[in-house]
């Protein structure tokens, strides 16, 4: 029963993540930069992708398979062209700022955007 109840906590955490996160990428402009929720990509679907900045955003630091399995779906989309950003769920829940600013850096090291301005920070009590 505690595997159970710690795969269910385990979810939960991984739902909040997510809703939180793909509120703030879509209600926050990050250099105007459109994200898609979990979008196919070969074999493989990404948590969060932008389509031009080819930037791949994975939760709680991946798929977690296995080690040879990680790194080989790394491998993949690195030879695509992928960027990929892994955040734990804890810090997107818990410092959401932070996650938001490291998207915010990768998006600016590209040769795709144009002068992005850093996120504003979160509102008390959001995120």
């Amino acid at each position: 029963m505690e595997r159970l109840e710690f795969a269910r906590q385990l979810r939960a955490e991984q739902t909040d993540a997510e809703r939180t996160l793909w509120h703030c990428l879509r209600n926050r402009q990050l250099a105007g930069m459109k994200f898609r929720r979990q979008q196919p990509l070969g074999l493989y679907f990404a948590d969060f992708y932008c389509h031009e900045l080819k930037l791949v955003i994975e939760l709680d630091g991946g798929q977690h398979v296995d080690n040879a399995q990680d790194a080989t779906r790394d491998a993949w989309l690195n030879a695509q062209g992928y960027r990929v950003l892994r955040f734990w769920n804890h810090d997107v829940l818990g410092q959401t700022d932070v996650v938001l600013e490291a998207i915010w850096q990768m998006i600016s090291k590209s040769k795709h955007a144009d002068a992005p301005s850093p996120p504003a920070p979160l509102p008390k009590g959001e995120g």
